[in-house]
């Protein structure tokens, strides 16, 4: 039983030193709201939005009508009607700029010229480049690409 409450005595310590007080612009701390009422907040990215922005393509082919999932800047699971498209503008954060950021997309099945059932095809675009497909259907992952920078 010691060494448990010491145990959590000793992590409740280590977390409030790690979170720490005061401020990173050399400001005394402490002073009312009014003193710091031109202080600005530390932006959470460091790269400007232009250098982690992509324009991203989600295409499906085929025709009917068949689920699609995927995610860009959004995300879903939704019935829809082919051809679909769907464009938008992912924007990365500065980790997101390096470590990736993963797009999908993948389509319910259809029927083939043959008769048979075979995953819709897929291709994603980013800035205009085709960097994904699932070799039309014969791919039964769908289309993943992940982006960086």
């Amino acid at each position: 039983m010691r060494k448990t409450v010491t145990g959590i005595a000793l992590a409740a310590a280590a977390a409030m030193l790690l979170t720490g007080c005061g401020s990173d612009d050399g400001a005394k701390a402490g002073g009312s709201a009014a003193d710091h009422a031109g202080d600005k907040a530390p932006s959470s990215q460091s790269a400007s939005p232009e250098k982690g922005a992509h324009e991203v393509t989600l295409e499906v082919g085929g025709t009917g009508k068949v689920a699609v999932m995927y995610n860009a800047a959004s995300s879903g699971f939704e019935e829809q009607s082919l051809p679909w498209t769907l464009t938008e503008t992912v924007e990365l954060t500065a980790a997101e700029q390096r470590v990736g950021y993963l797009v999908t997309a993948v389509p319910g099945t259809i029927t083939a010229a043959d008769g048979s059932l075979q995953q819709a095809p897929c291709v994603i675009k980013v800035d205009g480049k085709k960097v994904a497909d699932n070799d039309a259907g014969k791919n039964p992952k769908g289309c993943t690409f992940t982006i960086k920078g």
